[in-house]
């Protein structure tokens, strides 16, 4: 017992370091932008609200906590031989690198965007959704505050796909600080895609700024995680990305 707390105060910390850096470096961008002349590039119509980057960090120290549990768990998981996590690239070939990312980001962006949808059902959205939505305009910060509810939801599904399929620890790694880059410019609130790369047929299905922040706006629209085509199958896309 006493190591699997060494685990979690370990993860934590590494948690905590990623989140501020990642979005104090984007935070430092979005301030500068946000007070010079070229302050029309930022998406929303209104300021963040008086002291909601503060409450932003309060829930996002909170959420780093419960995905610092999990990391642990799954440390523990691998320790115990009861993940498909390799240490060799070329064990399944060099090949399948690429292919199993593939395979992650799709089976996270599935889960993501069903469980999303159903965090806006009112009951639920009340108890689990809403204290990342009092975010309406987001900041950096916004990446990861959410009530604890939700970061168990937001945390369990990578440790089960690490069960079930083989990813290499260099794969996985990489995974990991995408996820947290990836969620930072989402919420960054200043699109930083160029418009070639968003008017692109993969940039059509690759959420930024823009996508997600009529997802803050327009509540029931854009539940996408890294991609758009579920949102595009479901028809849940904002009709302002047309």
């Amino acid at each position: 017992m006493g190591d699997f707390i060494i685990y979690i105060f370990i993860f934590f910390t590494i948690l905590l370091v990623r989140y501020f850096a990642t979005a104090g470096i984007f935070y430092a961008y979005y301030s500068r932008i946000k007070n010079t002349s070229t302050a029309k590039k930022i998406l929303s119509e209104r300021p963040a609200k008086e002291k909601q980057v503060k409450k932003e960090i309060y829930w996002s120290i909170v959420s780093t906590a419960i995905f610092a549990l999990f990391g642990a768990v799954t440390y523990w998981l691998w320790l115990h031989d009861f993940t498909v996590i390799y240490l060799n690239p070329s064990t399944y070939g060099y090949w399948y690198l690429p292919i199993s990312l593939v395979i992650l980001l799709l089976l996270h962006e599935t889960y993501y965007y069903w469980v999303h949808r159903a965090m806006h059902f009112p009951g639920i959205f009340r108890i689990v959704h809403k204290v990342h939505h009092q975010s309406i305009s987001t900041t950096p910060w916004t990446s990861f505050s959410f009530h604890p509810y939700e970061s168990l939801l937001e945390a369990v599904i990578v440790p089960i796909i690490l069960v079930i399929v083989p990813i290499n620890i260099y794969v996985l790694l990489f995974y990991l600080v995408f996820m947290t880059v990836s969620s930072v410019i989402n919420h960054l609130d200043i699109e930083v895609y160029p418009a070639y790369f968003r008017n692109s047929n993969f940039g059509k299905l690759w959420i930024g700024a823009t996508h997600h922040h009529f997802h803050h706006k327009e509540f029931n629209t854009n539940y996408g995680l890294y991609f758009t085509f579920w949102d595009k199958i479901m028809g849940t896309e904002s009709s302002k990305m047309e």
